[in-house]
């Protein structure tokens, strides 16, 4: 297990500075509008911010993950073919963990992180 885990570590560090790094910055870039975009609009509309909603709604949850989703799914998706593009690429291989855990870094963290404190800011 800690092989695994040393594996990982190594090669997320070395999508840093291989082929296809701009994604880096492109990806995360593309996530954040997207949520910033969101948070207006859940502030314009009084709505309460996103991660909140999402763990307090009663029986709305499905509605709010199809809506974040719906959002985000693009830039998630194509995080994921990228990293499958690039460990193809250079290790002649694919990883599924390390492919989720990247797509997430880049697609869902950046949304998950902003379009909450959007929202507040613009209430």
């Amino acid at each position: 297990m800690e092989d695994l885990w040393a594996r990982i570590v190594t090669d997320l560090a070395g999508r840093l500075d291989g082929p296809l790094s701009l994604r880096f910055l492109l990806q995360p870039t593309v996530a954040s509008i997207l949520a910033i975009r969101d948070g207006l609009r859940d502030g314009r509309e009084r709505r309460p911010p996103y991660l909140t909603g999402l763990f307090t709604a009663q029986g709305s949850r499905a509605a709010w993950l199809h809506e974040g989703w719906k959002s985000v799914g693009k830039v998630f998706v194509l995080a994921a073919l990228l990293d499958l593009a690039y460990q193809l690429l250079v290790f002649g291989f694919v990883y599924p963990l390390e492919t989720l855990l990247v797509a997430s870094a880049l697609a869902l963290l950046p949304y998950l992180l902003l379009r909450g404190p959007v929202a507040r800011a613009v209430r």
